[in-house]
């Protein structure tokens, strides 16, 4: 069987994503399911340009979204304001979603709409996941220092917009 070739045009070849911003689109997808209206986050892990989970922030399965039963607020002392903590983030969602599957994620990268929060980054680092790409910094700063000394990869492409 012959190999077709099919050529396309410079408009087409400069159209087309490059993993990371492909992989960060189908993260801003997932983000749409989120069910707590104060922020829209969205997760993506991928290992050898393969999806292998997804997460959006919201609640404990079984109970009721901030959509419905509205906010459940407490004073965050490392951020000095308050913050919803009826959810579940994107990104612990995601690792949850690959342990329930069965998902090898060790080695892998994770998209995520926003930057971790402190408690996502230690779930993510502890997973296994080398490499954080993300759409936007939100929240903790710290994650760069800790991120280096782990030997994690943050990719920010708000930076490449």
């Amino acid at each position: 069987m012959a190999k077709r070739t099919v050529e396309r045009t410079e408009k087409e070849v400069q159209a087309r994503s490059n993993w990371d911003r492909y992989f960060m689109n189908i993260a801003h997808e997932v983000a749409t399911r989120a069910t707590c209206d104060r922020k829209h986050v969205g997760a993506v892990i991928v290992r050898d340009k393969v999806i292998l989970s997804t997460g959006y922030n919201g609640s404990i399965r079984g109970t009721a979204h901030c959509d419905d039963a509205g906010h459940m607020m407490e004073f965050d002392p490392n951020r000095g304001m308050e913050s919803c903590v009826r959810t579940v983030h994107a990104e612990a969602n995601a690792i949850v979603q690959a342990a329930k599957t069965g998902a090898m994620i060790d080695g892998g990268t994770i998209y995520t709409t926003a930057s971790p929060c402190w408690p996502c980054f230690k779930l993510i680092a502890n997973s296994g996941l080398r490499r954080i790409v993300f759409g936007e910094l939100y929240r903790d700063a710290r994650i760069h220092d800790f991120a280096k000394e782990a030997g994690i990869e943050l990719v920010d492409l708000s930076k490449k917009a």
